[in-house]
């Protein structure tokens, strides 16, 4: 039986309708299969991304979830991941397996550790367990806290050993006491040695506390500020010796090195008055003090220097060491004369060594001929004489000024026979105490340098 076959009329709607179940059934299965199957992609940089993903996702987790804290050993043990390290321990990487490993320190190093660790802010490890974000917060104020504390504690040690200030005044003014600065207390002391109501023990009183406050330069020069220097140069023509005696010693202090003060003393008349103390009868004790201002106002001062010479300045000391019993005057005049001397050397010696065509000092320098008045007015005669003094010390300074005008007095010394014994047993003299002080293992001991210098005088005399 021949088969009938379909008129075309519904042949098309059956082929549309099976051309849609084929499609419906091909795009079923797409769905259930995996993707990566029909595309092409980057299978590394899938896996960094999806990495990276991971990571930061643990991260955050590890921000938020609580730390164990770990508590090593002396042997090496694996750190597991969220484990918290304590401060100290030992950390390292094993190759072989990949893990993070544990351990103590050596004790010695981890109690070192421990004690340098204790200056800080640290945080309360009691507890087991603490939060990364503990960590974090802990870092970052970490220095702060330890500058607050060091800071903190500073405060406290200084106002555990000093008083506010403000406190002292309250407590000074129940006391009914005055705090005075140093100009203030200068005045005061001026005014009372210038009061003629204050009797002489206020006065000596006044000047003794004075002269402890102008070894100072500044104050020295707050004392001119004010006219306090004046008063106290116009105390040398008191009739009182002690006045003199003690006017002398605050300006011998004041004149210490303080050119400005220096200079205002010469204008204001002082070199001529401490001049006319030591050429009339005073005490012993207040020529002293006189001299000692002396020396203070002619030292490194040329101009005064000048003035000293036109004054008859070198008269008035010959004069002085030439009187009975001042032998200890004698020595300090020729001290100061050494030290003028050599002064002038000196000057003249660093403007060669500057190369200074005109050097405002040495100009100074040279207009004062002190060698020529020392010459002059017997100075040659007169420290060679000193010799015989019976002090080791007197002895030095006299034979160190003696070598500084041996330039001067050379003729004066060869005529002179009584220099010559006097130098002759002052080294047989120091020869032997020489020889005793290197029995005593003293190489360089005070005779060899007496005897060194008699030896090079000797020398040069002959």
């Amino acid at each position: 039986m021949v088969p009938q076959s379909l008129p075309p009329s519904r042949m098309v709607p059956l082929g549309m309708l099976l051309g849609l179940l084929m499609a419906s059934c091909f795009t079923f299965c797409l769905s259930h299969q995996n993707p990566n199957e029909f595309a092409l992609i980057n299978s590394e940089k899938s896996s960094t991304k999806e990495s990276e993903r991971k990571e930061t996702k643990a991260e955050e987790d590890l921000d938020t979830e609580v730390l164990e804290v770990f508590h090593p050993t002396q042997d090496w043990q694996a750190l597991q991941p969220g484990q918290a390290v304590p401060a100290g321990s030992h950390v390292r990487l094993n190759l072989q397996t990949g893990a993070r490993e544990v351990k103590l320190q050596y004790e010695d190093k981890f109690r070192n550790n421990l004690k340098g660790l204790k200056r800080g802010r640290r945080l309360d490890i009691n507890t087991n367990t603490y939060t990364s974000q503990d960590l974090k917060s802990a870092l970052a104020k970490f220095k702060e806290g330890a500058e607050v504390e060091s800071s903190k504690a500073r405060q406290a040690e200084v106002k555990r050993f000093f008083r506010p200030i403000e406190e002292l005044k309250k407590e000074f003014d129940e006391l009914n006491v005055v705090i005075e600065t140093d100009m203030q207390i200068m005045v005061r002391l001026i005014n009372k040695f210038n009061s003629s109501s204050s009797s002489l023990e206020e006065k000596i009183a006044a000047l003794f506390d004075l002269e402890y406050y102008v070894h100072q330069m500044d104050n020295a020069q707050d004392l001119l500020s004010f006219g306090g220097l004046q008063v106290v140069i116009n105390g040398l023509n008191s009739t009182e010796p002690l006045v003199k005696e003690y006017a002398a010693f605050v300006l011998g202090a004041a004149f210490s090195s303080n050119p400005k003060v220096q200079v205002e003393a010469v204008e204001g008349g002082a070199l001529q008055k401490l001049l006319v103390i030591l050429a009339t009868e005073q005490p012993l004790t207040a020529k002293k003090k006189v001299l000692f201002a002396l020396c203070s106002l002619l030292r490194h001062f040329p101009y005064a220097q000048q003035q000293f010479l036109k004054l008859g300045g070198l008269q008035v000391l010959r004069d002085l060491v030439q009187e009975k019993s001042t032998e200890v005057l004698a020595v300090r005049v020729v001290t100061l004369l050494y030290d003028l001397v050599t002064e002038k050397m000196f000057a003249e010696e660093e403007a060669e060594l500057t190369q200074d065509t005109s050097p405002e000092k040495l100009h100074q320098y040279r207009q004062v001929h002190l060698l020529p008045g020392l010459r002059e007015q017997g100075w040659c005669e007169i420290t060679a004489h000193l010799l015989a003094l019976p002090e080791h010390d007197a002895r030095e300074k006299v034979l160190q000024t003696l070598g500084a005008l041996l330039a001067t007095c050379r003729d004066l010394y060869h005529q002179d026979p009584q220099l010559s014994r006097t130098l002759s047993s002052l080294q047989a003299e120091y020869k032997a105490l020489a020889a005793l002080e290197l029995q005593e293992g003293e190489d360089e001991g005070y005779f060899r340098e007496l005897l060194a210098s008699i030896n090079s005088l000797l020398k040069e005399l002959r």
